[in-house]
């Protein structure tokens, strides 16, 4: 896979009760530019919402590139670097049965492989800015 250059993203998605009205958001950072991108379900689960943040964000992506996603989402970051091995062994499923969410993991999985993914990890509401953009644009997508 050839990559041209870096791109930084920061994700997070929010509901509304859980399942509610949900919305996403992510930020992009690539050579000194920033996009800001978010969107909104009437009826989902923060899961989801978590998982069509990093979704939609590495669809915006134009071309193969080294992508770092930062989430507050443990889910997420797990699912991509410690559980994904294993759902696609056992053909998407989890060790106990059906694999909420699916969809989404099966899109994010083939996202991932068009680009070189590191997922990390940062702690939610811990004064990290672009983390708390992401937050911020998540929430407000909430439909009403």
């Amino acid at each position: 896979m050839k990559v041209s250059g870096q791109v930084n993203i920061y994700t997070d998605g929010a509901c509304r009760g859980n399942p509610g009205p949900g919305g996403w958001g992510a930020v992009l950072l690539w050579g000194g530019k920033r996009r800001e991108i978010s969107g909104r379900e009437p009826f989902t689960t923060n899961n989801r919402m978590e998982l069509t943040a990093a979704v939609r964000a590495l669809e915006a992506l134009k071309r193969s590139v080294e992508v770092v996603i930062h989430s507050d989402s443990k889910y997420v970051v797990k699912g991509m670097t410690e559980w994904l091995a294993n759902w696609r062994s056992r053909g998407w499923r989890r060790a106990g049965g059906r694999l909420e969410n699916r969809d989404l993991w099966e899109r994010l999985a083939e996202l991932d492989e068009q680009h070189r993914v590191r997922w990390r990890w940062v702690k939610g509401h811990s004064d990290d800015p672009l983390n708390e953009r992401a937050h911020q644009l998540a929430t407000e997508a909430i439909p009403e």
